[in-house]
């Protein structure tokens, strides 16, 4: 298996980075941006196995960042993030994977990276 580019979305500075030092050392490449306008010129440029997209982003949020992705074809399994849990958010969860940042690991990334279609 080759190695799969994580691309986390997240306006706080220190998730990015335990997010990326935790992903790394688990076999991923990872890129990151802040914000929703930059994750969408990202993926079409880098073209990443997964996106780890907050739900709370400054500009756009996580689901309307979702929407815009699967709109213009990306192929990066997308996994919405958030402190608060998956119930706060209802129905608007139901057609991305979603994961509380509490249960963030490279394993759980990695049985979704498998789980590709």
């Amino acid at each position: 298996m080759g190695r799969d580019l994580v691309l986390i979305v997240d306006d706080h500075a220190g998730f990015r980075r335990f997010a990326r030092r935790m992903l790394e050392s688990s076999g991923f490449g990872v890129a990151e941006v802040d914000c929703g306008e930059a994750a969408i010129v990202a993926v079409a440029e880098m073209q990443p196995d997964l996106v780890l997209l907050d739900v709370q982003l400054p500009d756009l949020n996580g689901f309307e960042v979702a929407k815009r992705l699967r709109g213009e074809g990306a192929a990066a399994r997308i996994v919405l993030t958030s402190t608060r849990c998956r119930s706060d958010y209802g129905p608007r969860i139901a057609r991305d994977r979603f994961i509380t940042k509490s249960e963030l690991s490279g394993a759980v990334l990695r049985d979704i990276a498998g789980a590709r279609q």
